[in-house]
């Protein structure tokens, strides 16, 4: 059981490399949203909202298509606006897993 343990945790310090040194000298001070950024995120959730309020059964199938591609859109500019940091799934199963081999 040791020796599969050893090199599981071998296995996976080759493949992840995690340099922690490298992510904590690159801290960017964080910015609030201007007043125009502001207003532009509220626009973006209104029409948002406006949308998960429609009654889509009656639209055509372009009509679809095209309200996924305004969602996108403004998905984008809603991220780029609010910044933010995600975590994958991957990476919440790799941090348990490590933790579980720790403790």
């Amino acid at each position: 059981m040791k020796k599969i343990s050893y090199s599981l945790m071998l296995l996976m310090a080759l493949t992840f490399n995690l340099n922690l040194a490298h992510a904590t000298t690159k801290d960017k001070p964080k910015t609030e949203l201007t007043a125009e950024q502001r207003a532009e995120l509220n626009r973006i959730i209104s029409r948002v909202d406006e949308i998960k309020a429609m009654d889509k059964s009656n639209l055509s199938k372009e009509e679809r298509k095209e309200l996924r591609k305004e969602l996108k859109e403004m998905k984008k500019k809603a991220n780029a606006l609010g910044g933010g940091v995600y975590l994958s799934v991957g990476a919440i199963i790799i941090i348990i897993l490590l933790l579980i081999l720790i403790l």
